[in-house]
């Protein structure tokens, strides 16, 4: 998987168009997600689309599966993904996911529909990364 800060890299070229087909790439680049993991437990709430993610790893590099139901939200996915994946549990923990994804600017560049559960998503990554930093 990319780094956030070389897809910010590739993204800042981007206009329009070009913008959404990135995203769509990036969700196709996630690992698969097995469909017995796509389950209630793992649905995110509050997301227009149906988005599920999996934590797997442990204290020292933690990983995360996900998928959508919808190609521009996966993408979606696969950003907050991109800014914590394989890292430290203390430091994803301490880490400003929000501020990660700033360069994106997803709120003027999506419908407020598409980044609603964006929230959600960073909130469900922060609380399993210090669950496992205060283990």
């Amino acid at each position: 998987m990319r780094t956030i800060a070389d897809i910010a890299e590739e993204y800042d070229f981007l206009e329009g168009d070009e913008r959404y087909r990135l995203l769509i790439e990036l969700g196709r680049e996630l690992d698969d997600m097995p469909d017995a993991l796509k389950t209630d437990a793992t649905l995110v709430r509050g997301c227009s689309a149906s988005v599920w993610v999996y934590p797997t790893g442990d204290t020292d590099k933690l990983h995360f599966l996900a998928d959508s139901n919808a190609a521009i939200t996966k993408g979606i996915v696969a950003l907050v993904i991109a800014a914590v994946q394989d890292r430290p549990a203390a430091e994803v923990a301490a880490m400003d996911i929000t501020a990660a994804l700033a360069p994106f600017d997803l709120r003027n560049q999506l419908s407020s529909n598409r980044t609603q559960g964006v929230p959600n998503m960073i909130a469900l990554v922060c609380e399993h990364a210090a669950r496992l930093a205060d283990a």
